[in-house]
């Protein structure tokens, strides 16, 4: 996905911050445009980075705003970070979503027995490399879990960079656990007890916390990409949904590369990062009465 480049607007850890994305100098949706499938097989998909491993801004796609950049998501009109729960550092692995793909919070999962939370599916990458925000990676889906999120169903894929040294070795879910011992157990606990020191109480799961193997998490992407076929080309109600884009045939809201919301993007415009609170580097230490 070479011909596809991040553009920075503006200094990370601020309100204002962006990171559009560009084919060939024109803005393009990390949302809608980029493909999900990496290759004529549709065994390898693209994934976009929103988050790089060991950081703490909550950054995503914005479903809102014109061509969906990536920016921090907020509470109350401040930056939103997740706090350092011992032993964990921010993020765990690169963290971000896959692009034409939405959970439809129309539609109730049989097995989850909750309704999508009406984002593309989050994807966490386990490989070696710590990302960059913006960076697409080209990697292979080994399993899912089912996050309970306010009532939602918050599916997040496992994946693994296809160019990951490990990549050869791990195929399906099982692999995981025998090449990277105490990694899924990690996953789940982080999901458990990150929002607990913000003074929710702890994350529930669907499955009793398993993950899913290759197969169900390959279905459950597919799924999702047909819901966002149908949000795309107009079948499913949008609402706020930004979902303008310049390349879905089918799409009723496609346009063209000389639009005028096209011009509206922003140039690039790379700032260095706004110095962060130091309480975000602060450890919390959850005891296990409050698991």
């Amino acid at each position: 996905m070479a011909e596809y480049k991040a553009r920075q607007v503006g200094a990370p850890n601020t309100l204002d911050y962006r990171v559009y994305f560009e084919k060939e100098g024109k803005p393009v949706s990390p949302f809608h445009d980029i493909p999900l499938f990496a290759n004529e097989e549709k065994t390898v998909f693209n994934m976009v980075v929103e988050i790089p491993r060991w950081t703490n801004a909550k950054l995503e796609i914005s479903k809102e705003d014109a061509f969906n950049p990536i920016k921090q998501d907020t509470k109350k009109g401040k930056l939103r970070f997740v706090r350092n729960c011992f032993p964990h550092k921010g993020y765990i692995w690169n963290y971000g979503a896959f692009p034409q793909t939405w959970e439809d919070p129309n539609s109730l999962h049989p097995e989850t027995k909750a309704r999508g939370d009406n984002d593309p599916i989050d994807v966490i990458e386990i490989g070696e490399q710590v990302a960059t925000v913006g960076q697409i990676k080209q990697v292979k889906v080994l399993g899912v879990m089912a996050l309970l999120d306010e009532g939602e169903t918050d599916w997040k894929v496992i994946a693994i960079d296809v160019n990951d040294p490990m990549a050869p070795r791990l195929n399906d879910i099982e692999d995981v656990e025998k090449q990277l011992p105490g990694l899924i157990r990690a996953t789940n606990e982080w999901f458990r007890i990150y929002k607990i020191p913000d003074g929710k109480p702890e994350n529930v799961f669907a499955f009793s916390g398993e993950a899913k193997n290759k197969k169900y998490a390959t279905d459950i992407v597919l799924e999702t990409h047909e819901a966002w076929k149908g949000l795309i080309n107009g079948a499913s109600d949008k609402k706020d949904i930004a979902v303008s884009n310049i390349s879905v045939e089918e799409s009723p809201y496609k346009i063209a590369e000389d639009d005028a919301s096209v011009a509206e993007v922003p140039a690039e415009n790379v700032e260095a990062p706004a110095p962060i609170d130091p309480s975000i580097d602060k450890w919390f230490f959850i005891s296990a009465h409050s698991l």
